[in-house]
């Protein structure tokens, strides 16, 4: 009985949870980026190099470069998002500053002591 109460309290877990809904909400924004890529800013670069409707079969020295670009840009458009997503989660934080006790009576006294020491 102990062994599942102690996983019942480690998936409940505040991160554990995060991290799910995380994994989830990545997913879906995965399919959303990907469809922007295929969709919209795939056939512009196929128009560009002058074949829209074959891109992804683009191949260079046996290498589908046109999957490599895909994916490249799929990477870039994540990141560039996650890094926007977690700009403005820092910039609405509060920054808590670390205030240092006052130094104790034994650490006022040791101090007076060291600078009576160095005048010496």
């Amino acid at each position: 009985m102990g062994f599942i109460k102690e996983f019942r309290e480690f998936a409940v877990r505040g991160n554990v949870l995060d991290l799910a809904i995380g994994v989830i909400i990545g997913g879906a924004f995965n399919k959303i980026v990907t469809a922007l890529v295929d969709a919209v800013i795939m056939p512009l670069i196929g128009k560009v190099i002058g074949d829209p409707e074959k891109f992804s079969t683009l191949t260079i020295g046996g290498i589908k470069i046109g999957v490599l670009l895909q994916a490249t840009l799929d990477f870039i458009i994540i990141a560039f998002v996650l890094f926007l997503i977690l700009k403005a989660v820092n910039r609405f934080r509060k920054t808590e500053e670390v205030v240092a006790p006052p130094p104790t009576a034994t650490e006022v006294l040791l101090a007076e002591i060291r600078d009576e020491l160095k005048k010496k």
